[in-house]
């Protein structure tokens, strides 16, 4: 008898576990966190067929040896360029990255795009419109002094920034 009994137990078991528990309902009790997206950068514009000159009120950024960061001084003069800009909405903005002799062109025209990148972006948070501020870089192509010393490089490890009337296109 008892195992009569045990075999009905295995089949009720057997049974039960091949029909299987209804589907429970999902209940949320709370939403979700919806995680945040970057802003999207603002789209440069095209540099092609324009001729950006450099004005005497817009002063140049100075860089330390293999760095992309703003220093203090050049945050305070891209502040007083931005004032300048600010009263010119009808001009586009052209930031150039350029770095000294030393390194690789590969290693300069990437540190030299770093380097627009820093000035551009620190324009955009004191207020300029991304859609008007372009960015190139030049690398080592273009030094402004040709001697080989750390004087001349320093000149050389810097951010140009240079307008053109949009009037013109």
């Amino acid at each position: 008898m008892n195992s009569r009994i045990f075999q009905l137990s295995a089949i009720g078991v057997l049974a039960f576990s091949l029909t299987g528990c209804p589907p429970k309902k999902q209940v949320i009790t709370e939403t979700p966190p919806v995680e945040e997206q970057p802003a999207k950068p603002a789209e440069e514009p095209s540099l092609r067929g324009k001729d950006y000159k450099e004005v005497a009120d817009i002063s140049m950024v100075y860089f330390d040896l293999d760095q992309a960061t703003l220093r203090a001084d050049a945050r305070d003069v891209l502040e007083k360029n931005s004032q300048v800009l600010k009263q010119h909405a009808d001009w586009e903005v052209l930031v150039e990255g350029h770095c000294d002799e030393r390194g690789t062109t590969e290693y300069n025209l990437g540190l030299g795009q770093k380097r627009a990148a820093a000035v551009r972006q620190y324009y955009m948070t004191l207020g300029l419109s991304g859609t008007k501020v372009a960015t190139i870089s030049y690398g080592k192509e273009k030094p402004l002094c040709t001697e080989h010393s750390e004087d001349c490089w320093s000149k050389n490890r810097r951010g140009v920034t240079k307008v053109r009337a949009a009037e013109a296109k």
